[in-house]
């Protein structure tokens, strides 16, 4: 679902004309200048993966950091259009995401330069449905994406290829501990139906074997920023009253009215909640972040 954009102001178009005139020899997006690399991501997701590749040979912007903001309430800025400009790698969501990042790069950036992350999953939505474009909680993507940016520095900055292959080599390796976790999520709790506010962490309860309960309709109308009809909610609210769930799972980033009164009436039932969000906490990496996930969700799923 793609419902909600991220703005990019009328400003910053007027400002293209002139960033795009500055001349183009003053560029710091790669080693040819010296320097490491300049990556440029939509969210510190991506942003965190490219600097776990790329190490000291990389000097990453991640434009959405703060796990306290609604990431669909973000305004890109003149600032940013400037980061795409000198970036020698930019790193985009996709699939309808962060279309601010397509119209940044198509001003001022180039498109050689980008990575995007639903092309590269080769995901499609099936027929009649949505993709569901949050893909970073798909760690088969995930190994793409960083595949990807291992590639694309590779042939930026070939000096330092085999330091970008053995991070990869790490990374993987970190990986396979995470679908681990969800493979024995999924070894006990197989079959077991949820509930979610937005389908923000779809991908990860399929890998740990999850059905999702919510009536579509919820759910759709909660990420495209709609109101919900009483008829949907109440059939929404009846999966933790009548104890039809074992846990529910909600973007701790775009609560409102709506999300609220089902995280509090799942509370009441003493349905446990389990918070996930579309950024990076301060201090976490990818992996980290994805292990306190998998962990609160077994623990959520384990209770009685």
């Amino acid at each position: 679902m793609t419902g909600r954009r991220w703005g990019i102001s009328l400003g910053l178009v007027t400002a293209t004309v002139g960033l795009a005139a500055c001349g183009g020899g003053g560029s710091s997006a790669g080693p040819s200048s010296g320097g490491p690399v300049q990556v440029v991501a939509s969210t510190n997701v991506w942003g965190d993966i490219a600097r776990t590749i790329g190490g000291d040979q990389v000097q990453v912007t991640s434009f959405i950091n703060d796990p306290s903001q609604d990431p669909h309430e973000y305004e890109a800025s003149v600032r940013n259009q400037l980061a795409i400009k000198n970036a020698g790698i930019v790193i985009e969501n996709g699939g309808g995401y962060d279309d601010f990042m397509d119209k940044m790069v198509t001003s001022v950036g180039d498109s050689n330069t980008v990575l995007n992350a639903v092309e590269i999953s080769g995901k499609t939505a099936a027929a009649g449905e949505d993709l569901n474009e949050h893909v970073w909680y798909d760690f088969p993507t995930v190994l793409k994406v960083a595949g990807a940016i291992k590639d694309k520095l590779a042939t930026l900055d070939p000096a330092h290829a085999n330091t970008f292959a053995t991070n990869l080599a790490g990374f993987t390796d970190q990986m396979k501990t995470l679908e681990a976790q969800a493979a024995s999520v999924k070894a006990a709790h197989n079959g077991q139906p949820v509930a979610i506010t937005e389908p923000v962490p779809g991908y990860l309860l399929e890998a740990c074997g999850l059905v999702n309960k919510t009536p579509e309709a919820f759910s759709a109308a909660i990420e495209d920023g709609n109101d919900v009809s009483v008829g949907v909610l109440n059939e929404t609210l009846k999966l933790f009253t009548a104890h039809q769930v074992k846990a529910l799972v909600y973007n701790a980033q775009t609560t409102g009215p709506i999300t609220q009164k089902v995280l509090d009436t799942a509370k009441s039932a003493h349905v446990p909640a389990v918070p996930v969000t579309e950024t990076l906490p301060a201090g976490s990496t990818y992996v980290t972040w994805m292990k306190s996930q998998l962990t609160a969700l077994s623990d959520a799923l384990d209770q009685p």
